[in-house]
């Protein structure tokens, strides 16, 4: 009987590979009964407690930081599986500690920005991927890397909630080169389930990289728009071309000294980011739902709190 470590279980991702473990306890305690949960604070794993509670397995949650080598080591020990969606950031601390503890699996949540053409997006992490690929091939660990798009799916995300946001305030929305550039976000929970069916079949996806993509391409003017709708509210655009955009950020960055850059944002922005997750789908039945499908609960997660802050005020 094996045990399993997961880094980043209480985040948006994988807090629904939780509930996946949880709907389907009977094939996963044939495999693993002992559960190892990093965090970096106990006090946010009191929802996981209780999801956790009653069950057959035995969670051990850990409190630390995956940046410090010894309780990376501390994550991996005894385990014969890892999965690290926690980030690529802590990628290269995670694997030398399982390469120490004689991992046999490991499953790492990267992300498609490798493709990024962009030197500060791009670079890094192909080499942390480079670093990861040699350590695991010389020590023969069975390595996954899956790459999210934009993800999604709750007010935490960082990414479309601060699109709901701008459209909620700007009743004229700035955009550069009309925003006419498709991304592919994708949903939190999409991502917890493409986590878990890989985690169940490894004879099918040890060794393959897979890129989890949304549903569809969509451009950026219409993700506002579809966010607009939801929010009942019509809204204008005007267009900046990209040339003033980046001067812009340029200024901004001049002004401040340094301390705030936004030219590789203003760079990315107008990046097309589609990817195929055809591999994915034929692998393990990944099948992402729309954007149209997915927003809408962020939207409305978004209208409550704005609500709950209001009357709060009152």
């Amino acid at each position: 009987m094996g045990k399993l470590a997961v880094t980043g279980i209480t985040g948006k991702s994988g807090m629904y590979f939780l509930k996946e473990i949880l709907n389907q306890e009977n094939a996963v305690f044939e495999r693993w009964r002992d559960i190892k949960c990093s965090t970096r604070n106990l006090a946010n794993v009191e929802k996981v407690r209780k999801m956790t509670s009653g069950t057959s397995f035995n969670f051990v949650f850990l409190e630390g930081n995956l940046t410090d080598q010894r309780f990376c080591e501390k994550i991996c020990f005894e385990c014969d599986t890892v999965l690290h969606i926690a980030g690529i950031h802590w990628s290269r601390e995670l694997v030398s500690a399982a390469v120490k503890q004689g991992v046999k699996r490991l499953i790492l949540v990267h992300t498609t920005g490798i493709y990024s053409k962009y030197k500060a997006a791009g670079e890094e992490y192909r080499e942390t991927d480079k670093i990861v690929y040699q350590l695991c091939k010389e020590n023969a660990i069975d390595l996954t890397i899956l790459r999210p798009t934009m993800i999604y799916g709750n007010l935490h995300d960082h990414n479309i909630s601060v699109f709901i946001r701008m459209v909620d305030r700007c009743k004229v929305m700035p955009t550069v080169n009309g925003a006419h550039y498709e991304l592919q976000p994708v949903h939190c929970r999409d991502l917890g389930v493409a986590y878990f069916k890989v985690l169940m079949n490894p004879e099918i996806c040890n060794g393959r990289d897979y890129d989890l993509s949304g549903g569809e391409a969509i451009e950026l003017r219409k993700i506002f728009e579809v966010i607009a709708e939801n929010l009942g509210v019509k809204r204008q655009y005007i267009n900046c071309p990209y040339p003033i955009a980046y001067i812009g950020a340029w200024g901004v960055y001049i002004i401040s000294f340094g301390k705030l850059d936004y030219r590789e944002r203003v760079q990315r922005l107008c990046e097309t980011r589609v990817y195929s997750h055809e591999a994915a789908t034929k692998d393990f039945g990944y099948h992402p739902m729309s954007f149209q499908m997915g927003i809408v609960k962020e939207v409305e997660a978004y209208k409550t709190r704005k609500d709950q802050q209001k009357h709060g005020k009152g």
